[in-house]
């Protein structure tokens, strides 16, 4: 897969694409990268890439032209058509189950808002829309890095185990719910000891533990998912 992030900050990225599972995705050929400065497609002397909005308000609005300039120009550097994505406020909600859909397009091109938005023109070169919460940061570079390893972890040959995937937290075959509790060595920790049916080898009785444990763990801290 190769992503691109536009931005006015991209090296933000740099100390982040570069370590953990990105940096493994990336040497097993998983993973292409490349991060855009938004300000290299303006064309004035203080490269401005916002302007005050009409009608009056507070704050500034990227604007269109850099934008679509930009977009457009990053498009054309592969001929893989990316799937084209807006990080703001005001974008659907990500999920594990966007991640998966993600990790199924060969590309990726994550735009990074910044001020108090884009000018609304400019989403007609986007794909989709996405927030990663009911709040507001002062831009989207770090809700881009949220999606970026999220999709990436998905991908063939990025995590050593593949059941990783399946038994977390809001997969699919977990049926949405929360993970089970994990515990490892020692099996006594200051009185506090690993629940006897994981020491038992019974492999079924330990798959019923798990569901059990899955389905209380989110009723109490996530009914919102049942």
């Amino acid at each position: 897969m190769r992503i691109d992030v536009l931005s006015i900050f991209p090296g933000m990225f740099d100390g982040v694409i570069n370590e953990s599972i990105l940096k493994i995705a990336q040497r097993e050929e998983a993973l292409e990268f490349y991060a855009h400065d938004l300000r290299d497609w303006t064309h004035d002397l203080h490269r401005s890439v916002d302007d005050s909005p009409y009608g009056g308000g507070a704050g500034m609005v990227m604007k269109v032209e850099p934008l679509a300039n930009a977009i457009e120009a990053i498009t054309a550097l592969d001929v893989r058509k990316p799937h084209i994505v807006f990080m703001a406020p005001v974008g659907k909600q990500f999920s594990q189950g966007v991640a998966a859909e993600y990790a199924g397009y060969d590309r990726l091109l994550l735009v990074c808002g910044r001020y108090e938005g884009f000018d609304e023109r400019a989403f007609d070169w986007a794909d989709d829309c996405l927030s990663i919460g009911d709040y507001v940061l002062a831009g989207g570079e770090l809700p881009a890095m949220v999606v970026i390893e999220a999709v990436t972890r998905l991908l063939p040959s990025v995590l050593g185990n593949s059941m990783s995937i399946i038994e977390e937290s809001f997969s699919a075959d977990n049926d949405g719910l929360l993970e089970h509790p994990q515990y490892t060595r020692p099996a006594d920790f200051r009185g506090k000891t690993v629940p006897k049916v994981l020491l038992s080898g019974n492999h079924a009785e330990i798959e019923k533990w798990r569901k059990k444990q899955s389905l209380m763990r989110t009723q109490e801290r996530r009914p919102d998912l049942l």
